[in-house]
């Protein structure tokens, strides 16, 4: 067989460095939105805070939300995906270490919109440049190596709260010094080989439309990942506050080591499904799989009567939501339809996790307070359960 017959592939090198580069979008927002800003709303904000967090939480999806749309397209436009991310990484940190400086709430509040424009000015176009350098035959690869991101923005924060290692001040310094060491590698590194392929504009029919691949599969994509993400924000938001119904003895760290667990052990199961599916050229089969153990788990965590039964539940949804966000990532690269637009329908897609955030506190104030966490976690498991017939009904794409 000739040279030319082989699929040609991504250096594992530039993979590996992407994959970093992605974890350090993770290791950016996971501390920070979950420790470190709520410990300074409360300085600021007193008795006041929880009200206050509720305005940047939606402010801040808002941003994200418009963010990652608008520097996609900009870097669909500019065609330098690498020049985005350098900005949008500079801005990020600069950000990041004036939150200090703020000396009231809406100063702070004002930092956090603009810190996530920032961030997702390096988040939408590093994603779309994934799409620019990977072949179909590594996405499962891609996907599963993404999954290093939530393990990697959980340790983060361990790390940047480490007792005595920093003032509460100096950890966001901690996180910004993260986020520069995971980043900068690949920007500074990085030099995937071409695929013109990955980024010719799409052909022109004889009358004059762009022949774009049908938007259906893309679609469904979308509205799967929406559907377990909705399910995974609510689990987010909510988790300690079901432990401490099933069992009010659990301690906190004994609740964030099972987060970690699950984020952790996720990593090399969504490495192996990412492989196996590149190598069967099964792309999907592996994200209905992740659907459905996730619906189990939801059901298991609704019937559950006992902590171990929880903690076992979590864990088994827990870790296969990752794996299918993961994977998912990697492989909505090849259904999306338009080459030249990439970097915005990445940022549609983007949307899929932040609108579960304006979604997921309707579903649990409507639901927990008359009929309990048990069918709040029934309903998430139909929600994932639909994401398994989207998926399992998805024409093939070649």
């Amino acid at each position: 067989m000739r040279d030319g017959d082989f699929p040609r592939r991504q250096s594992l090198g530039f993979l590996l460095l992407y994959a970093l580069a992605a974890a350090g979008g993770a290791m950016a927002y996971v501390p920070f939105l979950t420790i470190l800003l709520p410990a300074r709303m409360t300085t600021l904000a007193g008795q006041a805070d929880v009200q206050y967090l509720g305005y940047i939480t939606f402010c801040g999806a808002v941003a994200a939300s418009l963010g990652g749309i608008l520097f996609g397209w900009l870097s669909d436009i500019t065609g330098n995906r690498r020049g985005w991310v350098s900005g949008g990484l500079v801005l990020t940190i600069a950000l990041l270490l004036s939150v200090p400086l703020a000396k009231d709430v809406w100063t702070l509040i004002g930092i956090i919109i603009v810190w996530q424009l920032a961030l997702n000015m390096m988040l939408g176009p590093l994603a779309a440049w994934a799409g620019d350098c990977v072949p179909d035959e590594q996405k499962g690869l891609l996907g599963g190596l993404l999954a290093l991101s939530p393990a990697l923005g959980a340790w983060s924060g361990a790390i940047a709260t480490m007792p005595g290692l920093v003032s509460v001040d100096g950890r966001l310094g901690v996180v910004a010094l993260l986020v520069a060491a995971a980043v900068l590698p690949v920007l500074l590194l990085g030099r995937p080989r071409p695929f013109p392929e990955l980024t010719a504009p799409p052909p022109v029919e004889a009358d004059g439309d762009v022949a774009a691949r049908p938007k259906g599969p893309a679609v469904r994509m979308w509205l799967a990942r929406l559907l377990v993400q909705i399910a995974e924000a609510a689990l987010f938001a909510y988790l300690y506050f079901w432990f401490r119904a099933i069992d009010p003895a659990m301690q906190d760290n004994e609740k964030a080591r099972l987060f970690s667990l699950a984020l952790t052990a996720a990593v090399p199961i969504a490495l192996l499904a990412g492989r196996w599916a590149d190598r069967k050229d099964r792309p999907f089969r592996p994200l209905v799989l992740g659907a459905s153990v996730s619906a189990v788990g939801l059901v298991g965590m609704a019937l559950a009567g006992d902590a171990d039964t929880a903690k076992a539940s979590y864990l088994v949804f827990g870790i296969a939501t990752t794996v299918f966000l993961s994977l998912h990532s990697g492989q909505t690269l090849r259904i999306l339809p338009r080459s030249d637009r990439r970097g915005r329908d990445l940022g549609v897609f983007n949307l899929t996790n932040t609108v579960p955030s304006l979604i997921m506190p309707w579903l649990t104030i409507s639901l927990v307070p008359g009929f309990g966490f048990g069918v709040l976690f029934l309903l998430l498991a139909a929600l994932a359960g639909g994401a398994v017939l989207l998926l399992a009904t998805m024409p093939r794409i070649r």
